[in-house]
């Protein structure tokens, strides 16, 4: 019961609209047309309104009846969910998943597994955040985030039980307007060291440790969009997975930069990891859902 309301009266409330007559409602509800017709009465007795015209011989509802069954429908489809959310919960579903996301991780493959997630868990509430470089990490450490699909440099933490999902390759690249690409021979430390290069960089930290970076001069980026414009802009030099600057490579706008005897060649591609804290395990919808990335991935 909510207030004078009951579950029981929208129903009925509905099934009118939906069939049309108050009989129809009583064979779709399984029971009597008197039974029905009692419901109405009671339901527009204790609201004080009038939710069927009964003048002519079929009673149809009234204006305030229309505005009604609308809201009786929401009601209807929260207590629903309500009630699904608690049969999940008593088998394992957790109240809520919350997923992070770096910058640097494709994104199709998640987007195809989230799909399949709701259709698997239509009730479960999901939270989804992308972070700069490093912020999925944080969002886990505090408890914002069961889940983070997320680098992990330099090591996988202790306290973090990581599963590698796949690999990215990271290349160098650059605008073909910019003097790097017009070099004849791989580009030294020293040329590196004379132009800007974009750098992914985190927010909280950006005096931390740097991964990949050559030389003094570097302009730095929570957003890997925005680092993009500028590569295309022929602002800077940058590494950047290979599955987003494909057709950059493929349509001319942009050329592979080779480097002499380059750090990142010996490191091979960067590992994308679905992490989350060793002493908060995964609830049966995160569980469902890494088993799922894994799949896709394979």
């Amino acid at each position: 019961m909510i207030g004078s309301l009951t579950l029981d009266q929208l129903r009925v409330l509905v099934a009118i609209a939906d069939t049309g007559s108050f009989s129809a409602a009583g064979r779709k509800l399984g029971r009597v047309q008197s039974a029905i017709s009692q419901a109405v009465a009671t339901l527009e007795s204790v609201q004080g309104v009038a939710l069927f015209d009964r003048s002519e011989f079929r009673p149809a509802l009234t204006d305030v009846g229309r505005v009604l069954v609308g809201q009786a429908r929401t009601l209807l489809s929260g207590a629903a969910r309500f009630e699904a959310l608690a049969a999940g919960m008593r088998e394992g579903l957790e109240p809520e998943l919350a997923v992070a996301i770096d910058p640097l991780v494709p994104t199709a493959a998640f987007i195809d597994s989230l799909q399949a997630l709701r259709l698997e868990f239509p009730y479960l509430p999901v939270s989804f955040s992308t972070e700069g470089l490093g912020g999925a990490e944080r969002r886990l450490r505090r408890g914002d985030a069961a889940l983070a699909l997320c680098i992990l440099l330099p090591s996988v933490p202790d306290d973090v039980a990581a599963l590698p999902l796949l690999g990215i390759n990271l290349i160098p690249v650059v605008s073909p307007a910019h003097p790097l690409a017009g070099l004849d021979r791989p580009a030294t430390h020293v040329d590196l060291d004379e132009h800007i290069q974009l750098v992914l960089s985190d927010p909280a930290a950006p005096d931390g440790p740097s991964y990949g970076v050559i030389g003094t001069r570097a302009w730095r980026f929570v957003e890997l969009g925005r680092r993009l414009d500028f590569l295309l802009a022929g602002l800077g030099w940058c590494r950047m997975p290979e599955y987003l600057v494909m057709p950059h490579l493929a349509d001319g706008r942009l050329v592979s930069l080779a480097i002499e005897n380059d750090p990142a060649r010996a490191t091979g591609p960067l590992t994308i990891y679905a992490a989350h804290m060793r002493d908060r395990s995964l609830g049966r919808a995160g569980s469902w859902l890494l088993n799922d990335l894994q799949a896709r991935l394979a």
